[in-house]
């Protein structure tokens, strides 16, 4: 005697009944959807403002990723657990990929479209991102003007600050450095890790020994090529942000009170790793 196969009204009941999410965690709850996707509030009449919004908030949710990722590489390089580090620096550096393409859509605003919204803004800016500025600050750009324009948010003020007080990432990489018995210069192991960092002929000297042998200094090798895949995303980004916010706005002075474009052309001068690009002049 065979199984009789189901009848049609019970494969739609089974269907109905695992498709019935009321009772157990969906995954607009999960995600929670309706916090996020109620957060586009434009304030303009004009139809390209939601695209504008979207772009800022996705972004910053990227940021929000990449200084998870950032915060535990820069403690997993500290305590000398190279290996999980490289992951999380590796996925910081995707990240900052997605950040460069996400310039794409914004660049399809036109000037009259962006024109549009602009009174609308106000004085609201990108330059008073605080995860951009733990982030720049986390990398070692460092500058005690770029705190006060979250002095009026104690809360995101402290943890600007505290991203201004700690070591960078590459200050946590040449300390590894010395700690496996490279010599890098006492400037560079025991200083003020809010002043902005400077090159340093000893620095550079301690990173080619690594890079002159390779075999012997695998791990340490890979974090300077880990370090150089970040910055050249970083470097990346910094172009593309330039030269979207050329097209869209021209040479207008930014919402937030800097030159706008002037003002970003000078940030494609920062280098964040000098002696990881300086090196390889003299391998």
């Amino acid at each position: 005697m065979t199984d009789h196969p189901p009848a049609p009204e019970a494969i739609v009941q089974q269907e109905r009944a695992q498709l019935d999410f009321s009772q157990s965690m969906s995954y607009g709850d999960y995600l929670q959807l309706d916090q996020i996707l109620t957060a586009q509030k434009p304030l303009s009449p004009d139809h390209n403002e939601m695209l504008f919004i979207v772009q800022h908030q996705t972004s910053e949710l990227w940021m929000k990723l990449m200084l998870h990722e950032l915060h535990a590489a820069i403690a997993h390089v500290a305590k000398d657990e190279l290996p999980t580090a490289f992951k999380m620096l590796a996925r910081v550096s995707r990240i900052m990929e997605q950040l460069v393409h996400a310039w794409d859509v914004l660049a399809t605003m036109t000037p009259p479209e962006y024109s549009a919204i602009r009174p609308y803004l106000a004085q609201s800016s990108g330059f008073q991102s605080y995860q951009y500025r733990c982030i720049e600050f986390s990398l070692g750009n460092k500058n005690a003007a770029m705190l006060k324009p979250h002095a009026h948010r104690p809360e995101l003020l402290a943890l600007v600050d505290a991203a201004y007080r700690a070591p960078s990432l590459y200050d946590e990489a040449l300390r590894l450095l010395a700690r496996r018995g490279i010599a890098v210069p006492e400037s560079h192991l025991q200083r003020d890790w809010t002043q902005p960092y400077s090159a340093d002929p000893g620095v550079e000297q301690a990173w080619l020994t690594v890079y002159r042998d390779p075999a012997t200094h695998w791990d340490l090798y890979q974090l300077g090529e880990e370090l150089t895949d970040l910055e050249d995303a970083f470097r990346l980004w910094r172009f593309r942000h330039v030269t979207t916010v050329e097209r869209v706005i021209g040479f207008k002075r930014g919402t937030g009170g800097t030159g706008g474009v002037s003002y970003l052309r000078k940030m494609l001068d920062v280098v964040l790793f000098p002696e990881i690009w300086t090196l390889r002049s003299a391998l």
